[in-house]
């Protein structure tokens, strides 16, 4: 709520547009607010990329300092949302680019952590060999619940191209469950 006015989706847009003048004149109070408002979802979505909670927290910290230094880049100060997940997401992405070396076990699970885990580590599992555009484009819209065209922003490619991703993704994801939970 500011200054009662419930942040419905409608409300939003002028919630971020009042933020936004405010840090472009330099104040702190309100960068705080943005900061708050956008942390928890930054820091969940680079988790659910990067599968590491304190490189998350980083992309987070640095995604926030990168868009506040290009603040004077958004053209329309209600679209502050989308902008800041770009950012995010681009940061995640050139990550994992530089991580693709590395090999990540999973196969490390003891039976004792029960279905759900082993659950979790499959899908992350079978997430990684999907290619970045697919699998980004996947978690994105499945796991942190964006529309099209907030993926289509984050992701700067066009809603067409989104909706293509996404199908071949979850096709590929389908294929690669079958294929790893079929009895032998």
């Amino acid at each position: 709520m500011m200054n009662g006015v419930a942040n419905t989706g409608r409300d939003h847009g002028i919630i971020e547009s009042y933020f936004v003048a405010r840090v472009r004149s330099g104040n702190e109070a309100a960068m705080s607010t943005l900061i708050d408002r956008h942390r928890g979802r930054l820091i969940r979505t680079a988790h659910n990329l990067l599968h590491d909670r304190f490189e998350a927290e980083d992309v987070a910290q640095e995604s926030f300092l990168k868009a506040f230094r290009e603040i004077g880049k958004l053209r329309d100060d209600r679209a502050f949302s989308g902008f800041i997940y770009r950012i995010c997401v681009r940061l995640c992405m050139d990550r994992l680019r530089l991580k693709r070396a590395e090999v990540i076990e999973f196969d490390t699970v003891h039976e004792s952590e029960g279905q759900s885990i082993e659950t979790k580590v499959l899908v992350f599992k079978l997430l990684d060999l999907l290619s970045e555009e697919l699998r980004t484009t996947l978690i994105l819209r499945e796991m942190e619940q964006l529309s099209y065209d907030e993926i289509s922003a984050a992701m700067d490619v066009p809603v067409g191209t989104v909706r293509s991703r996404l199908h071949a993704a979850r096709e590929k994801f389908r294929r690669l469950w079958i294929e790893a939970t079929k009895e032998d």
